[in-house]
């Protein structure tokens, strides 16, 4: 599967590249008897579906020339959507300011989930200010204890 994945990534860079858009993530995954390649693209201002369309279908041109993948699946090229998951270290220092919610493989302070506007952010650790009732609190995690973060939508 990862090669799959690490293919897929050589063959839409390009495309990203020449309409300005950055690759978020991309998955390969089966659920129930359907397959299913989902690239998900942004770039600062938003994308757009004319974007993800157009993406879609260079993709799909470039992946019927070499069929890498030898059963049926389903193309699906979108937007992260406003909860966008931070993977690296350019995601986190875009986010530095933003609303986000962590959740660590192990307990910190008794909890393994925070949402809190993101202070810091360094190869060692993640600074989050939470609000606890009516108090703000600092909350340091160890970067090798996050399991999982993304950006987190407030009302």
């Amino acid at each position: 599967m990862s090669k799959i994945i690490t293919l897929v990534e050589e063959l839409v860079s390009p495309i990203l590249e020449d309409m300005s858009l950055e690759l978020i993530d991309m998955e390969y995954v089966k659920e129930g008897s359907n397959w299913f390649l989902r690239v998900f693209i942004d770039k600062d201002s938003g994308v757009d579906i004319e974007e993800c369309g157009i993406v879609s279908e260079r993709l799909s041109e470039k992946l019927d020339e070499i069929d890498p993948i030898p059963h049926n699946y389903f193309l699906e090229v979108s937007s992260p959507g406003a909860e966008r998951p931070l993977k690296n270290d350019k995601d986190f220092q875009k986010a530095i300011g933003k609303n986000v919610y962590v959740k660590t493989y192990e307990p910190i302070d008794g909890e393994k989930a925070f949402e809190g506007t993101l202070l810091s952010h360094s190869s060692e650790q993640l600074s989050l200010e939470v609000t606890i009732k009516t108090r703000k609190k600092k909350v340091e995690i160890p970067a090798d204890k996050v399991a999982l973060a993304r950006l987190a939508v407030t009302f």
